[in-house]
């Protein structure tokens, strides 16, 4: 495994969708993580904060064709997945490709459609593949989906079962920039969009090889059972009524390998662990309801755990 290839994956990311995003680079980290390990992202925030941007910029970055699919409740599956129509003139059924048929998928506001149409998605996501009038498609490489959800406006909305939202790799939120990052973006989008002028700069041979081979960074035995150590401490938290799975166990060692390898070793550190658990596992459990000084906040509870449980010493 060349380790120089994930740093230069990374660089390159980090600069090109800088051109477009300002600032933001340990939330564009954090996708960069799930894209390679071929997971999924839920971004939860208020309109206007730069999700769509982010999603778009990231996929001309990546040189991946981007569909954008607005969810609204009269949202059909087959709106998704693409429909078998007869050609008057082959006298023949064809296959219409619905949005899902591509490498690189914005969700916008995931919520506000039916739990029926949400399902057709967590196909995608889960198996990699959709069904149409009983006819199975496998879906290409690579498939991402990005996800927003607005926590503010509820109306109307149908909230994500906890077994869709175990699906999403990570859940981000993006937040407000800071005062000098915001005067950056009035001076940046002064004239033009800097996002019609991005160009390509990683392949898809490149993500191949990104995809298949962040495995092979090496997990100690120690780093192992501090990923246990941390799951188990949230099946057992006063403040958490249902814990982590071990699909987030899983999700918690390889969201790890993949940061390890973007920043420049192939083996992962505790560090890695500490900065991805948040992201990675925020979403994954239920607090119980009047949480005390968390005020039912997830991320607050994981840190909480991870200042809790014991951190391995680094092996050398």
């Amino acid at each position: 495994m060349d380790v120089n290839k994930f740093v230069e994956f990374r660089e390159k990311a980090l600069e090109n969708v800088g051109k477009v995003i300002v600032g933001k680079k340990n939330k564009i980290d954090k996708i960069m993580v799930a894209f390679i390990c071929s997971g999924h992202v839920l971004l939860e925030d208020v309109p206007g904060l730069g999700k769509t941007k982010l999603a778009k910029s990231l996929a001309q970055t990546l040189n991946c064709s981007f569909k954008r699919i607005q969810f609204t409740p009269d949202l059909l599956p087959s709106d998704l997945t693409g429909i078998y129509y007869y050609n008057q003139k082959t006298l023949e059924f064809e296959f219409k490709k619905g949005p899902l048929l591509s490498q690189f998928v914005l969700a916008d506001e995931i919520n506000r459609a039916t739990p029926r149409t949400q399902s057709a998605l967590l196909e995608c996501m889960e198996e990699r593949q959709i069904t149409v009038e009983g006819n199975t498609l496998k879906l290409g490489r690579p498939f991402f989906v990005i996800a927003t959800e607005n926590p503010v406006e509820q109306f109307g909305t149908f909230p994500l079962p906890e077994a869709q939202l175990d699906r999403f790799f990570i859940k981000l939120s993006m937040g407000y920039p800071s005062y000098m990052e915001e005067i950056d973006i009035l001076d940046r989008y002064r004239e033009n969009d800097p996002l019609e002028e991005l160009t390509s700069v990683i392949s898809l041979e490149d993500i191949e090889y990104l995809q298949s081979n962040y495995v092979y960074v090496e997990v100690k035995d120690s780093i192992k059972k501090y990923i246990v150590d941390i799951i188990g401490e949230t099946r057992k938290h006063k403040n958490i009524d249902l814990g982590a799975s071990p699909r987030a166990t899983i999700a918690l060692m390889k969201g790890s390998q993949a940061h390890a390898a973007i920043h420049g070793r192939d083996y992962v550190i505790p560090e890695d662990v500490k900065e991805m658990a948040p992201a990675i596992l925020s979403h994954r459990i239920i607090l119980k309801a009047g949480g005390g000084a968390f005020d039912n906040k997830a991320e607050e509870v994981i840190e909480d755990i991870l200042n809790a449980v014991h951190t391995p010493l680094e092996e050398i």
